[in-house]
């Protein structure tokens, strides 16, 4: 299996599909990161800004070490901005900020697939572990049971990431709204820039699951491969 070409047929577009993603989301927020916006909005202003003017008072904001590790985290009302988006009065900070802020709304509104997502958390996270663990094991002692149970173990991480896509293209379709709509991005350049940040990040969440569905998918085979042999 170590060796197996199919490997390659199966995984192997999915991993430059997400190397891929990665160039153009650096690439994306390198240049946008670049051009200031019109209003001179710091990330944080931003956030403070948009927070209000959709009624989330109650959400806070602080900062979180990194770089591009900005996120929203609904067990706690949290908005947490990395220090370069946070402090950067650009293009794309306002992009990465109005999708997070997105997300906040998403949980004010209770949108369905977030909350669903937020419920499978802990499940996912044994199962991302525990089932290419069961699945090698099987193979390596021959017990096809316990392979196929690994199987529907990883086939938690499918679905992880199929309910994560619909998740993050609303959160991004929010973000684009709020930003034309309360007049934070001024021009049809900056929105097109705001555009171009997010779509980028969304092709990431488009590899992820095109990663682990083949990856799922290469198990089967191989398993429906020793079921004939």
């Amino acid at each position: 299996m170590f060796f197996d070409p199919l490997y390659f047929v199966f995984v192997m577009p999915a991993l430059l599909l997400a190397f891929y993603a990665q160039m153009k989301v650096r690439s994306a927020y390198g240049k946008w990161l670049k051009v200031a916006n019109t209003r001179g909005l710091s990330g944080l202003d931003a956030a403070r800004y948009l927070l209000g003017a959709n009624q989330l008072g109650d959400v806070a904001v602080e900062g979180t070490p990194g770089n591009l590790t900005d996120h929203y985290d609904p067990r706690t009302k949290t908005l947490r901005l990395s220090q370069g988006v946070a402090n950067s009065q650009s293009v794309a900070s306002l992009a990465i900020v109005a999708h997070e802020v997105g997300h906040a709304v998403q949980d004010a509104v209770a949108y369905t697939p977030l909350k669903f997502r937020g419920a499978i958390v802990p499940a996912i996270r044994v199962s991302s572990f525990v089932g290419p663990l069961l699945f090698i094991i099987g193979l390596l002692i021959g017990s096809t049971e316990l392979a196929w149970l690994g199987v529907i173990f990883f086939g938690g991480t499918v679905l992880f990431s199929l309910v994560t896509l619909p998740v993050e293209l609303n959160a991004s379709v929010r973000a684009i709204d709020m930003l034309r709509s309360d007049g934070l991005v001024v021009t049809a350049e900056e929105e097109g820039g705001a555009r171009s940040v997010l779509n980028a990040a969304a092709l990431t969440y488009v590899a992820a699951l095109a990663q682990t569905l083949l990856t799922l998918l290469y198990y089967i085979s191989l398993l429906s491969g020793s079921r004939r042999d």
